[in-house]
């Protein structure tokens, strides 16, 4: 039996703060709360064929996108999870448009949550991957008073930690806190997260591209010409690359974080800002690629550095291994290869 077999979520959080006396323990006690809401999700989603929790809520939500009824599910369970613990001054989902406060009755604490509940939820009623992102900030106001839209236009420079849970297969939880990226797998029998990935580090370079082609006359001309380079065969780089698109930005990402290669969700023609929301997915997912040794870009500058002006910004993303990232950055900047 592995050494990993016996480490589970909570106990490599206790030693991780052993490394760091300095440390309250507080952050430690909302990544369990977190924990705890992703295993009850996870049951929900594992049994959404037999019960009633698949279709259409009847709403609309900030984004004038129909609500999935597991969308709401995974909200108020991460709202009920996470608002009683004292850690937070205040929440935001990628379901609300405008921040979450915390209950009068509970005790505020000083950090803000940001959270998509159900990524790629398109994909429930045809059984593939979807997740749950997540990222927390420390608060720039005052302690004992509600959080204010200040605390929540941070840059993802300022994350202090975030993760995702992957529900698939089987169940795994990713997470970081800046100097590595761990993950954890959902044991069904125990109910415990377990240690299965520790210390992740991304390949520097992979021929594996992931992007949807189906939307590429829309593009600009720099992105085409880095896809159609990838495409060419050159045995002295690695071409042509493979194409793995699966849909959901957590299923997409993790394997990116395994294997290596480049995620792309590009602006287009039709959406100048691209689609995908800064807070909630682009900078979380940004702070774990680059733990494990990878980069993360809007294009022509790195995610974590773009200064949001509201909560449900959008923007492009490029993401995975340096070397790839570096890459496709060259070719739009309009430095191609040719």
């Amino acid at each position: 039996m592995t050494k990993t077999r016996f480490m589970t979520l909570a106990r490599h959080i206790i030693e991780g703060k052993k490394k760091h006396p300095e440390a309250t323990g507080e952050l430690s006690k909302l990544l369990s709360d977190l924990s705890l809401a992703a295993k009850i999700i996870s049951l929900e989603v594992n049994k959404a064929g037999l019960s009633n929790i698949l279709g259409f809520t009847g709403s609309s939500n900030i984004h004038g996108e129909q609500v999935k009824k597991l969308d709401m599910f995974a909200h108020d369970i991460l709202v009920k999870a996470m608002d009683h613990g004292g850690h937070f001054c205040a929440l935001v989902s990628e379901e609300k448009e405008n921040i979450i406060h915390i209950p009068a009755k509970h005790k505020l604490g000083k950090y803000i949550l940001f959270f998509d509940p159900l990524d790629g939820s398109s994909n429930i009623e045809v059984n593939n991957s979807i997740g749950t992102i997540f990222s927390i900030y420390k608060r720039l106001t005052s302690d004992g008073k509600p959080g204010i839209m200040e605390d929540c236009l941070q840059q993802g420079i300022k994350q202090i930690a975030a993760g995702y849970v992957l529900y698939g297969s089987s169940t795994i939880l990713v997470y970081t806190t800046g100097e590595s990226v761990h993950g954890f797998t959902l044991d069904p029998l125990f109910g415990e997260f377990l240690l299965s990935h520790d210390n992740i580090r991304i390949p520097k370079k992979a021929q594996i591209y992931s992007i949807n082609e189906g939307n590429y006359l829309h593009w600009e001309d720099g992105l085409k010409m880095y896809i159609n380079y990838l495409k060419e065969e050159d045995k002295e780089t690695g071409r042509p690359y493979s194409l793995r698109y699966v849909g959901s930005m957590v299923a997409d990402l993790h394997r990116t974080l395994l294997y290596g290669g480049i995620f792309m969700y590009p602006s287009d023609n039709r959406y100048p800002d691209g689609k995908l929301r800064l807070m909630y997915e682009c900078n979380p997912m940004a702070m774990i690629v680059e733990a494990a040794g990878g980069k993360a870009i809007n294009g022509r500058k790195r995610i974590m550095e773009v200064q949001p002006e509201k909560l449900h910004e959008r923007s492009p993303l490029y993401i995975g291994s340096k070397y790839d990232v570096e890459l496709v950055e060259e070719f739009m900047k309009g430095n191609s290869r040719k």
